[in-house]
């Protein structure tokens, strides 16, 4: 009985420290906050001017380009930023502090020296190490940062979930560039090397997509609704001045530059053609209808309308599959609800296959436990489902498969392809964090080419296996080795028996609502 007493009344201690860091450490009042407006595009930069002549010969439609190689990836992004005379705005749920995290940073101060007004939108949770930068940033006439459901407690940042974790645990999870209210690049990929690494190193697979025109518009107006939204906070409202930031952010930028982690990029983007091709009016681009799909910011206080959630739109999306859906989600827990709209899609004759991580690939392998609940159902329901292999032998070539290897890879990539039609691309994960949590944005693109590209990429079965059930109704992993023969694995591949079994107790959690 005293054990019982003494844990009550440590726990009731906790709950009166923890309420009393609440209370000490509330969130800034934004009622003086200026509310902020993107910049419409103009013939009167170079890059308004080549888009705006573009739109004229393709009413209605959107510009594309498909970003799969992270050194493209990253050379868009750093030749915009170049290219841009009239405005930035950057939105991002992560931003590293390696080679291309300075790299980018210090062009958004470039170009802010050079007039462009700059606004950055960045997630508090994903930005550790950057204080005295963005504080320093945010200073400067030409930049405004404003950080999105912020931490009030600096450090230590972890204790803050203990008094306010239902709404730190919700984040922003969107990721766009916009150039000049023309240009604009969103997808997948956050700001890091791991997200940008191609060929050689452990990194993540990622896909972005490049768009000029009216979505460019869409998105810069969405912009403005984050901007300007209650969960969005500027920096001097939570961050201490630093007068020496921007000292640190050109020391760091220039050992950025001097590293050798930083030839292969500064190579990339000196070679890169892109951003010229564009502003020259080549034609790269595919013209066709672009549809920007978002969540209402609203969402990150738990206020949002259910129809006004990303997945209201998705779910009818996905329902009028005629006969195919292909499925690539880095993160993949259907819930019960997903499960039974892909089991039904496959029960009516549709072709429906599912690309995730395998246990042995995934970076966060509590989500593959809940994944793995749900394997059996799909199967049983005729739902083809391939996982990614951790490795590889050969160099990938540069195109749509690419997503799908590395030396030491993992799949972050969030895309889907509907009928060989039409394909998405942005920042959803098919889990209930982004689901239900976290706001997210994509855009739908009508485009036979880029979604059969993706269809194909998943015909080849290349460094996947494909989960399958044995004769005796077991599940079995089939890979194809190089010369074309089939192996089976009775476990999950190449994981050990540590990381299976910790996977095993982890999917008996009641934990899959946060995951």
């Amino acid at each position: 009985m005293k054990i019982v007493k003494a844990l009550l009344g440590l726990a009731l201690l906790v709950g009166v420290g923890l309420g009393a860091l609440k209370l000490a450490h509330p969130l800034p009042d934004r009622s003086g906050i200026e509310a902020g407006v993107a910049i419409p595009p103009s013939p009167d930069t170079r890059l308004g001017a080549a888009v705006l002549a573009g739109m004229v010969d393709h009413p209605g439609h959107s510009g594309v380009v498909p970003l799969v190689d992270g050194r493209d990836a990253l050379s868009a992004r750093i030749l915009l930023a170049r290219a841009a005379e009239a405005s930035i705005d950057v939105q991002y749920y992560i931003w590293q502090t390696d080679t291309t995290g300075w790299l980018l940073l210090d062009e958004l101060r470039a170009a802010a020296d050079r007039g462009v007004r700059v606004r950055l939108l960045l997630d508090d949770n994903g930005i550790p190490g950057l204080d005295d930068v963005l504080a320093a940033l945010h200073a400067h006439p030409m930049i405004e940062v404003r950080l999105f459901n912020p931490f009030v407690l600096r450090q230590p940042r972890l204790l803050s979930y203990g008094f306010d974790f239902f709404r730190l645990n919700r984040r922003m999870h969107n990721k766009s560039m916009t150039v000049d209210g023309v240009a604009t690049i969103l997808g997948g990929r956050n700001i890091g090397d791991i997200y940008f690494v191609y060929g050689e190193g452990v990194g993540y697979f990622d896909l972005d997509v490049l768009g000029v025109g009216p979505i460019a518009a869409d998105v810069a107006t969405d912009f403005d609704r984050y901007w300007n939204s209650a969960s969005a906070y500027p920096a001097d409202m939570i961050l201490a001045p630093d007068p020496n930031g921007m000292d640190g952010l050109a020391a760091a930028a220039s050992d950025a530059r001097e590293s050798v982690a930083a030839s292969d990029y500064l190579a990339a983007i000196g070679a890169s053609a892109l951003v010229r091709q564009i502003m020259a009016g080549d034609p790269i681009l595919e013209w066709t209808e672009v549809t920007l799909m978002s969540d209402d910011p609203a969402k990150a206080l738990g206020q949002a309308d259910q129809s006004a959630l990303l997945m209201a739109r998705l779910a009818p999306l996905l329902a009028e599959t005629e006969t195919s859906l292909d499925v690539v989600s880095a993160y993949l827990i259907p819930g019960r609800a997903g499960t039974d709209l892909f089991s039904g899609l496959a029960g009516e004759g549709r072709e429906v296959r599912l690309m995730t991580n395998s246990l042995a690939a995934t970076d966060v392998p509590i989500v593959h436990s809940a994944w793995m609940n749900y394997r059996p159902d799909l199967l049983d329901a005729g739902v083809t489902i391939l996982e990614l292999r951790p490795d590889r032998d050969e160099s990938p070539g540069v195109d749509l498969s690419a997503i799908l290897m590395g030396p030491r890879s993992s799949l972050h990539a969030k895309t889907f392809a509907i009928d060989g039609q039409r394909i998405f691309v942005g920042s959803f994960n098919f889990d209930p964090r982004s689901a239900m949590l976290n706001t997210e944005m994509g855009v739908l693109v009508e485009s036979p080419r880029i979604a059969v590209a993706l269809s194909q990429a998943l015909d080849a079965r290349r460094m996947v296996y494909e989960v399958m059930r044995s004769d005796g109704g077991s599940l079995i992993w089939q890979e194809m080795t190089p010369d074309g023969e089939e192996t089976t694995h009775t476990t999950e591949p190449n994981a050990s028996l540590i990381r299976r079994a910790l996977a095993r107790a982890a999917s008996w959690l009641p934990v899959e609502w946060i995951l």
